[in-house]
């Protein structure tokens, strides 16, 4: 194919040239590539996989780094060689790894110098690992190729993809056993960044923005709509070396930054930075402050609450404007707080699945509760029996990797595909989530109820740091068998330091839940309710690893 999402290269380098593409901060300051120096990047890379190495169309080449600059040259040399390119999360384990790559089996491994110790390790164990290339500078002594020692000057053809093509293998967060590694096709992501590039006027003004960017590459998200989309519009993406909200903010105003794709659990730990800033104000000033939130409630005009918050805004460098969402739900207090101080939130949903982006809200009516409507180029039906959200489109990925009876469960042959989300829409066709099938939780009684909600109810409490509810299997009695729901409180460090007894605690985190229950029809209030100090476990993209939970809880519970 002429052009795809991933070979905008050559009219980029073209269109920005010496404007910064991509950066990223290391101890020393910024590392960074203009959009000319990352095309010469990526025709090197390209160049010697195809000459030197002899890669062949089709053949894997395996990404285990951070995200940093040259893992954008390791994708479009990827392309440019006909490889397939396969992100991993490098902070999976040895083990973790090991069942992905045998899965996929690359030829080549490109990995960061934080990483090179672990890819020497899985090189001895896959063996069709033939090949390790260095993303970064080499140091002394180190006898491995690396993007920068590599011969230059020399062309090389572009090998023809069409749009069935595989372009990615993404495997999900932690897979283990027999993972499922999904593929995404040329024209899945061209599909996406088409769509995208329409949507992306509703909600930001301007095209060319200085993007900070905390999400890591291995995952589509970050892969289609961080990194494609935002190149693809000719803006400047920074990658930061710390993600400590103090920090993240310090390089926000150092690169005047306009906009953010996050997790809604950074988007919390960044309210809750920005509210401890205030409690350490003087008394008239936190005054000041309370009275302008609330009048912020009855005031549209965002300029005006930008006037409000100004000094607020200065800690994020005065241009910054917005944030969007996704891969969780958003806690709605927490977005109707930026929202107020003149930020806005734009939420979005989608699966790895489908390339990701199903839907997106955005415009000025958005809703907080609410993942927007659909993409345009998506059919979406709900499930009249389960309430399961199933959607068809040319963002519907192509199958997972040598897996056709895992495909099979989730890909209907017509294209329907299983989200595994209960969905609904409003009469003005804005989608909303409110709960995953597999999370359901099945009641004595038969009524259903899903965590999701409960939760939603006790996020907005802040004596609760973290939370997580599930269904918890009864062992014995005349209900042996059936679930109860249990919830799982990890207190905010005030409410530690207010109970240091620990049975005090207990009961304290166990009211304030009951307290808080009432708002939830009685059979959906927690029954089992367990105080945990230590953060619970998540995934790279700050989602809680549920069923990790669940047994560590168990195992203790018992």
């Amino acid at each position: 194919m002429k052009e795809n999402v991933l070979s905008l290269l050559d009219r980029n380098t073209t269109l920005y040239g010496e404007r910064i593409a991509l950066g990223k901060r290391n101890k020393y300051g910024w590392k960074e590539l203009t959009y000319k120096g990352l095309g010469l990047l990526t025709r090197q890379f390209a160049s010697y996989l195809i000459t030197d190495l002899q890669m062949q169309k089709g053949e894997k080449l395996a990404i285990l780094s951070e995200s940093m600059p040259e893992m954008g040259a390791c994708l479009f040399a990827a392309v440019i060689s006909g490889m397939v390119t396969v992100p991993l999360d490098n902070k999976l384990t040895i083990y973790e790894l090991e069942s992905i790559l045998s899965s996929c089996e690359p030829s080549v491994m490109a990995v960061s110098q934080a990483n090179i110790e672990k890819a020497l390790e899985l090189q001895k164990k896959i063996p069709s690992i033939k090949h390790i290339v260095l993303m970064d500078e080499p140091i002394a002594n180190q006898n491995i190729p690396s993007l920068y020692t590599l011969p230059s000057g020399r062309d090389c053809k572009w090998r023809h993809r069409s749009l069935r093509d595989t372009a990615l293998i993404i495997y999900t967060s932690g897979t283990t056993g027999a993972p499922k590694g999904v593929q995404t096709t040329f024209g899945n992501m061209i599909t996406q960044v088409i769509e995208m590039d329409k949507v992306l006027p509703e909600i930001m003004p301007y095209k060319n923005v200085n993007l900070l960017s905390i999400l890591p590459m291995n995952h589509l998200f970050e892969l289609t709509v961080g990194f494609s989309c935002f190149l693809n519009r000719g803006s400047s993406i920074f990658y930061p070396q710390s993600l400590k909200p103090k920090d993240v903010l310090g390089d926000m105003r150092e690169k005047n930054i306009d906009f953010m794709i996050v997790v809604p659990a950074f988007l919390k730990l960044l309210k809750t930075t920005i509210e401890s800033d205030i409690r350490s104000l003087p008394m008239e000033e936190k005054l000041l402050f309370e009275r302008s939130y609330a009048a912020a409630e009855y005031i549209t005009d965002y300029s005006i609450r930008r006037q409000l918050f100004r000094s607020i805004l200065a800690k994020f460098g005065g241009n910054f404007y917005g944030f969007i969402t996704g891969g969780a739900p958003l806690d709605p207090t927490v977005g109707e707080f930026f929202e107020r101080i003149g930020i806005k939130i734009f939420q979005g949903y989608g699966l790895s699945e489908t390339s990701p982006v199903i839907s997106m809200d955005r415009g000025e009516n958005r809703k907080l509760l609410s993942v927007g409507p659909v993409l345009p180029s998506y059919e979406a039906k709900i499930d009249p029996e389960t309430g399961e959200l199933l959607v068809k489109g040319p963002s519907v990925m192509k199958g997972y990797y040598n897996n056709p009876e895992k495909t099979a469960e989730v890909l209907e042959p017509d294209g329907w595909l299983h989200t595994g989300d209960i969905g609904e829409f409003d009469e003005d066709g804005r989608l909303y989530i409110t709960g995953r099938i597999k999370n359901m939780i099945v009641l004595s009684g038969g009524k259903k109820v899903f965590p999701e909600e409960v939760e939603s109810v006790l996020e907005e409490n802040p004596n609760f740091a973290e939370l997580c509810v599930f269904g918890a299997t009864r062992t014995s009695g005349a209900k042996d068998g059936t679930e109860e729901i249990m919830t799982v409180i990890v207190p905010s460090e005030d409410a530690i330091a207010k109970y240091p007894n620990e049975d005090d605690l207990q009961k304290f985190i166990g009211q304030e839940v009951k307290n808080l229950s009432v708002k939830l029809a009685p059979y959906k209030r927690p029954v089992n309710i367990v105080v945990r100090k230590e953060p619970l476990p998540r995934t790279s993209t700050r989602k809680v690893k549920r069923n990790i939970v669940k047994e560590e809880t168990m195992s203790c519970y018992k």
